[in-house]
């Protein structure tokens, strides 16, 4: 395997500092809230374990997807199936993170439907085994082009390639097994199920609050209607930030690969990375338990800082002292 040496131009020197910041965003973004929600007891419930797996997805993006897209722009040069290896990994985080958003958004639907049978049944040990099954799904989907449908190797076994992703997997695999089966399916599953879960909380919702057990449920359908906006809005940024890459496939794979500027490609694939950054965010904004999660480890964080400060400051004035 070896690094190829070429001369950046500005669009590529561009391209890859952007991927960079996009990369230490999606990093340091997902493990603040990995370590919010594994370390807040208030919030240990089985829907955030799920999201825990979703900010996990996020994370590898940042660690390992981005450096790989980088490398597989033409820097890299190994053999095909090695190549081809590479490129399967960039789809599994990817299927990964839909695959997750698909099962919080069944979580929701049950949690609002069955919410006492939920509450009883739901436990911990059943996220983890859905997380657990979004990511042992994705494995065999992802690397279906390990099997078989990849483009064409060279003839010789011990020739090396140029690394790029579109040289290895062939569009139809894009078009028609990623985006239209291990994309667009869960999706339109996502979206019917959460219509339900607004629809049904908005017609009862307009009923009249009247005994206490009521107002109780009144209370709880509120703060489920509340969790289920922020994420959906997790999924209305999955499917724009995604949505455009896909489409410039099935225009370059229906007519031709001179109908999309290949500006735009890099564009498309920028917007897909940022979408791993973006979701922190989300969580701080909208989900207010993991908001608090935040603030509460910044004014640690900020707290040691002070701390070791003072002791450094104490520690240096008696020495100057004796």
């Amino acid at each position: 395997m070896l690094l190829t040496v070429s001369t950046m131009n500005t669009g590529e020197v561009i391209y890859t500092v952007l991927e960079v910041l996009i990369a230490v965003g999606c990093c340091l973004g997902n493990m603040l809230v990995v370590f919010a929600l594994w370390k807040t007891k208030g919030i240990q419930q089985p829907t955030f374990c799920l999201i825990v797996s979703l900010a996990v997805a996020d994370f590898l993006v940042g660690f390992v997807a981005i450096p790989m897209a980088v490398l597989l722009d033409g820097h890299l040069e190994t053999s095909f199936h090695t190549c081809l290896f590479i490129s399967c990994v960039l789809i599994l985080l990817t299927l990964v993170s839909i695959l997750c958003l698909m099962a919080i958004a069944i979580d929701r639907f049950l949690r609002v439907y069955i919410p006492l049978r939920y509450k009883r049944t739901v436990t911990w040990k059943h996220s983890y085994s859905v997380a657990a099954v979004c990511w042992l799904v994705a494995i065999p989907l992802s690397f279906t082009p390990m099997f078989g449908w990849h483009k064409d190797p060279p003839d010789s076994a011990n020739s090396t390639v140029v690394c790029r992703f579109i040289e290895v997997i062939p569009m139809s695999y894009l078009v028609y097994f990623s985006f239209f089966l291990c994309n667009l399916m869960p999706l339109l599953v996502m979206i019917v199920l959460y219509s339900c879960i607004f629809c049904f909380i908005h017609g009862r919702l307009k009923e009249k609050p009247g005994n206490g057990a009521q107002n109780q449920s009144h209370i709880y359908l509120q703060k489920e209607k509340q969790l289920a906006s922020s994420l959906a809005l997790v999924l209305t940024l999955f499917v724009v930030s995604w949505l455009p890459i896909h489409i410039m496939n099935i225009v370059v794979y229906f007519h031709g690969p001179d109908t999309v500027p290949y500006i735009a490609f890099y564009v498309g694939i920028l917007l897909s990375h940022a979408n791993s950054a973006v979701n922190p965010v989300v969580y701080a904004f909208k989900i207010k338990k993991i908001k608090t999660a935040y603030v509460k480890i910044w004014r640690q964080f900020v707290l040691c800082t002070a701390e070791n400060k003072g002791s450094s400051v104490s520690q240096t004035t008696e020495n100057a002292s004796s």
